[in-house]
């Protein structure tokens, strides 16, 4: 095979010198043997073939021959190639090759050919080129070896150039071509593989406008084999043809490729190919796992594949490393050696039934399973082994699901669910299988596949708890899709069938009573059920249902943070079922966050998340991360805020929109606020709390960008849904606080100050500072004068005192106290607010709150607050304290430890100091502190 356009790559050229050099030598009377090596496809046979055309140009005769496995039954085959019909010998390949008796032995048939190898050399120097001498039949080969001795002895004009291959094979190989010479008789070459670098030439040379992503794919599809390499450029053709080198052999024609590598397993032998094979299979499970599992080195995959192909471990650990250094197989990350590109793969395995192969996947688990293997490598090869049918298959493949989730990916534990689901099962395993699996199905894209299974896990007969676990799934993935009626349909249907499981159904109901929560009609029917159980049978009503009960009653106004807070701790003091204590502590987390207990808030929230089952779907999971965005939105801390969901035609806007929202908007980030704003069409969304919440927070937006009318729109359907919803409290959502200054600013007073005095009533039933605060601050705003001025310093004193958690409120209460001194004259107290105000909004990252500020401080006549500091020299002392602590290796909570501090309060200080120093990682901070 010839170079692509008379391109040499640079590992023959020194090989080409060689020859040339000998050549030479040769027509100056002094010939020799030259032994040209190299692995099966590095170009030996293109080496000579240039070479014989270069000698026969200088004058020389030219003697070929070529090997082949066929001919070792034929004696002298290869030497009759060469010198052509001799008498006596019959045709060189036809019917009879005449009798020993009328040639001779073999010395005398010997010493025949080499009377007429003298003949030849006398009439023109000679170039004997033999290829593949490997194959040569026994007496070409003693032949051969015996003319080279002639040739030095006698400084005979004749260069013996023979190639032979020198691969390392699993099944030993015969002696060498010279074993038996001198090293003085003999120059050998051994061709080295291709470099990535010569690969890369060769496939330019051919296709210079090739992308540097597809000459990387060629090259290592090459494999450093200048064969490979050409059979492929041949079938890929143009890059335009193939924009990217494929992973299947089927992608190519005319199948240049796939016949080269089969021509190459066919040379190494069948040992080697049975390995080889093997490994392809091994490779193929291997995909996407870097990362996952450590699998096997070279060493322990050695004996696996030896086990799987009948082979000698020792030689098949050789050769994996043999195929290493020649550019055949790459180690990955793990240090697993791997095909060095998926198309080389598939084309070794091309022919191989799929049954087969199969097999080979089912053995290779199997004694994975038995070495000690990690359970997601054994459970790969399972994947594409097909049905096995053995009793350990299910949990292994469940036990790699389970660590797979633990990972963060989601899709590959879904795939070994969905092949444990392949096995023969008992119908309670396959309930809790189908359960899982659906569950990982509807938190993703899959939610119709996901549903399927989990209403034919919720068919099939279990224990109780699973069925109910079942129910919990299925209710969960309903409402979540906009379907509350029918979740909470399932859950009641379940809990009728478990009327003597009084713990189960009490469970139910308070799922029943969460889910009902996405929408207003069903919430009014289940908060009355559960309202006349807990009066006609209150033992049926347990912890998690009664806190969910004095939550309801704080939405709708009917107690106080103190004594919602002391009778949630009671129940919580009480023994609570694993079943229902997520309900129990989800619930309680949420009452705790309003009412201000922000760090009891974060704890509930942490216990009830490590109680979590992340295999399946829980009505409280959402609910717990929900809790835990509004804790961190109530502190101002929006960098801590959970990432924002997609925005999808199909669905309404989550919780997590609306904190972001609001965020985006108290950072300045107007642009991305609007876009999210109208990223939802409301008038198709669900009716649920969610879209409640998101109402008011585009309020907040459409307010903050100048639309006043379009802000007190969203602000009063925010509330005349609450309303709807029996929600009237101000914890929830503040809208008649946020649509009084709506009011109040499109010239009607009157409508403000009612909505205002009544947001005061209910917020003083609540109790908590920063409900209190918050709408003493509007009230005075709304008023005016100085009534309104009492209540604004009422509102400033109350919020001071109150401590952590209260900052975004009190910086707002700041404002109105410093416009309304303004208003009264007292602009030098006046000043002290509103400069207080950017300071502290400085420090809590909130831009528009110190926009605000400066903006009441330049129509007050002052000039604007000084700029932002950066720098560690803009760190408080606690700042730069903590942050020591913290770049000297400290955790957050040794930090807490240390200088006896809340740790969420240790977290608000990094997270201020990250902001000062420009900073975003921890590793950061020992520098940024120094350096400064």
């Amino acid at each position: 095979m010839s170079a692509p356009h008379g391109e040499q790559p640079r590992e023959h050229r020194e090989a080409a010198a060689l020859l040339a050099d000998a050549a030479e030598r040769a027509r100056a009377g002094a010939g020799g043997l030259v032994l040209l090596r190299g692995a099966t496809g590095t170009g030996r046979t293109t080496v000579l073939e240039a070479a014989a055309e270069a000698a026969a140009g200088r004058g020389m005769r030219v003697l070929r021959a070529r090997c082949a496995p066929g001919d070792s039954a034929v004696p002298f085959a290869a030497v009759l190639q060469l010198l052509g019909p001799v008498k006596g010998f019959g045709e060189p390949f036809g019917e009879p090759f005449g009798e020993p008796e009328e040639t001779g032995g073999e010395r005398e048939q010997g010493a025949l050919l080499w009377r007429i190898l003298r003949e030849h050399a006398e009439e023109s120097p000679l170039l004997v080129a033999v290829d593949d001498v490997h194959l040569a039949d026994a007496p070409s080969h003693r032949w051969l070896v015996e003319s080279a001795r002639h040739v030095d002895r006698l400084r005979l004009p004749v260069l013996l150039a023979v190639t032979e291959r020198s691969q390392y094979d699993v099944d030993p190989p015969a002696p060498g071509f010279t074993h038996t010479l001198s090293p003085a008789v003999v120059r050998t070459h051994t061709l080295a593989p291709l470099t990535a670098g010569s690969a890369a030439e060769l496939v330019r040379a051919r296709f210079p406008a090739a992308g540097a992503a597809w000459v990387d794919g060629c090259v290592r599809a090459g494999a450093g084999s200048p064969m490979l390499l050409r059979a492929l450029l041949d079938d890929l053709g143009d890059p335009d043809r193939h924009p990217a080198v494929p992973e299947t052999a089927a992608a190519l024609y005319p199948g240049a490729y796939p016949a080269a590598v089969s021509w190459w397993l066919d040379s190494a032998g069948p040992g080697t190919a049975e390995v080889a094979r093997a490994l392809a299979a091994l490779d193929e499970a291997l995909d996407g796992t870097a990362g996952d599992d450590p699998g096997c080195t070279a060493g322990g995959l050695g004996g696996l594949l030896a086990h799987l192909a009948g082979a000698d471990p020792a030689r098949v650990t050789g050769w994996l490393t043999a195929m290493t250094g020649l550019g055949v197989l790459r180690p990955d990350p793990d240090g697993r050696p791997r095909y060095a590109h998926p198309l080389l793969r598939d084309a070794v395995l091309t022919g191989v039934p799929a049954a087969r192969r199969r097999a080979a996947h089912r053995q290779a688990a199997e004694a994975m399973l038995h070495r000690g293997a990690p359970t997601g490598t054994v459970a790969r090869h399972l994947l594409v082994s097909g049905p096995v049918g053995d009793p350990w298959v299910p949990g292994v493949l469940q036990d790699a699901a389970g660590l797979a989730l633990r990972d963060g990916r989601a899709d590959t534990a879904a795939a070994f669910l969905r092949r444990a689901l392949d096995e023969p099962l008992p119908d309670a395993h396959r309930q809790r299988l189908l359960t899982e699996l659906g569950s990982l199905e509807c938190a993703g894209p899959g939610t119709a596949s996901g549903i399927s299974r989990l209403t034919e896990a919720l068919r099939l007969p279990g224990a109780p708890q699973d069925r109910v676990r079942a129910a919990l799934a299925l209710g969960t993935a309903l409402a979540g899709r906009g379907e509350a009626r029918a979740a909470v349909g399932i859950l009641r249907a379940v809990a009728g069938d478990l009327a003597d499981r009084p713990d189960l159904t009490g469970l139910l109901r308070s799922a029943c009573a969460l889910l009902s929560e996405q929408d207003q009609a069903v919430r009014h029917d289940v908060y009355r059920w559960l309202c006349d159980t807990a009066a006609r049978r209150p033992e049926l009503i347990g912890p998690a249902a009664r806190a969910l009960l004095v939550r309801y009653a704080v939405t709708a106004g009917l107690t106080s943070a103190d004594d919602a807070m002391r009778q949630m701790r009671a129940l919580l003091a009480e023994p609570a079922d694993p079943l229902t204590e997520p309900f129990l502590l989800g619930t309680a987390a949420a009452v705790a966050q309003w009412a201000d207990e922000l760090d009891e808030a974060d704890r509930l929230v942490e216990r009830g998340l490590a109680g979590q089952r992340p295999d399946l779907l829980h009505p409280m999971h959402e609910a717990l991360l929900d809790v835990r965005a509004d804790v961190a939105a109530a502190r101002g801390e929006y960098g801590r805020l959970p990432a924002e969901p997609p925005v999808t035609a199909d669905a309404g806007p989550a919780n997590a929109h609306a904190h972001t929202l609001i965020a985006l908007v108290e950072l300045g980030r107007t642009e991305e606020a609007r876009r999210l704003a109208d990223g939802f069409d409301l008038r198709a969304a669900p009716d649920s709390w969610q879209l409640n919440r998101f109402l008011y927070a585009r309020g907040v937006q459409r307010a903050a960008a100048g639309d006043t009318a379009g802000a007190l729109h969203d602000f009063l359907e925010c509330g005349r849904r609450q309303s709807a919803r029996e929600v009237v409290s101000p914890v929830v959502t503040p809208w008649r606080s946020a649509a009084a200054e709506c009011r109040l600013a499109l010239g009607g007073p009157r409508e403000a100050l009612a909505l205002a005095e009544e947001e005061l009533r209910l917020a003083r039933i609540w109790g908590t500072p920063r409900t209190v605060g918050r709408a003493l601050r509007v009230l005075g705003t709304v008023t005016g004068g100085r009534r309104g001025l009492e209540l604004a310093e009422e509102a400033v004193t109350l919020l001071r005192d109150a401590g952590a958690g209260t900052e975004p409120e009190l910086v707002a209460a700041l404002v109105a106290r410093g416009r309304q001194l303004t208003a009264a004259g007292d602009r030098t107290r006046a000043r002290e607010a509103l400069r207080e105000a950017a300071g502290r909004a400085e420090r809590l990252g909130a831009p528009r709150l110190r926009a605000l500020a400066e903006e009441a401080l330049r129509e007050g006549g002052a000039r604007r607050a000084d700029a932002a500091r950066t720098g560690s020299g803009a760190l408080t002392g606690s700042e730069r304290r903590i942050a020591q602590l913290a770049a000297d290796g400290r955790t957050n909570t040794e930090i807490a430890a240390l200088l006896h501090l809340a740790r969420r309060t240790v977290e608000t200080h990094l997270t201020h100091v990250y902001k000062k120093l420009g900073i975003r990682r921890r590793v950061q901070l020992r520098e940024a502190l120094g350096g400064d």
